[in-house]
């Protein structure tokens, strides 16, 4: 799913990152095929950015998805701790991102949050 992470990165120079420079993108797939888009947004006071990963869910979750609709999430960069939680608790099976080599990593929500406790279901 090389594809996703291409587009993360094309959405990326959308970010708002004029602090860090850094700027971030994320794609998520549904499980009936939509895509939904999320960078960085930054704000002088740090706590209040959000990241991208969080951006591309939320706009997911206002057309109405829910855990368990996301098939997949593609993104620029390793995801944080904070967004891990995120895309575990939407149970997302398939997570690819840029590593710092260039090379594109897979994972699952859960092997990038281990030992973590159980969600309930719906």
């Amino acid at each position: 799913m090389s594809e996703l992470v291409q587009r993360a990165e094309e959405v990326a120079q959308n970010a708002y990152a004029p602090y860090s420079k850094y700027l971030v993108g994320a794609v998520v797939r549904t499980t009936d095929g939509r895509e939904f888009v999320g960078t960085n947004v930054e704000n002088a006071a740090y706590p209040l950015s959000q990241c991208a990963e969080k951006t591309a869910i939320g706009a997911a979750a206002t057309a109405g998805c829910r855990p368990g609709d996301i098939a997949a999430v593609g993104i620029t960069a390793s995801p944080c701790g904070g967004c891990r939680q995120w895309l575990y608790e939407w149970r997302v099976p398939e997570v690819f991102y840029r590593r710092a080599d260039g090379s594109i990593a897979t994972a699952s929500a859960a092997d990038l949050l281990p030992d973590t406790w159980e969600l309930p279901t719906e």
